[in-house]
């Protein structure tokens, strides 16, 4: 079994790599219709409420898709 160095991640399966990037692929689809909705409920006409209730959609759709993006990045070390 090969020494792993300080930092460095145990390697996972390719059956789990595989599945993960699948997820990955989905989770990405999702995100982009939400995000999609999302700026184009910012071109109505929104009173006050609904604007910080559509800014919190959109934060957090950023959010979802910077963390699906760090969950692909860790994927593709996987492979190295």
């Amino acid at each position: 079994m090969p020494q792993q160095t300080q930092g460095e991640q145990p390697k996972m399966s390719p059956d789990a790599i595989t599945k993960l990037r699948t997820l990955a692929h989905d989770l990405s689809n999702s995100i982009e219709t939400v995000m999609q909705a999302s700026y184009l409920l910012a071109q109505a006409k929104l009173d006050d409420t609904n604007k910080k209730w559509l800014e919190l959609i959109d934060s957090a759709a950023r959010d979802a898709a910077r963390i699906n993006r760090e969950i692909r990045e860790v994927l593709k070390s996987q492979t190295k």
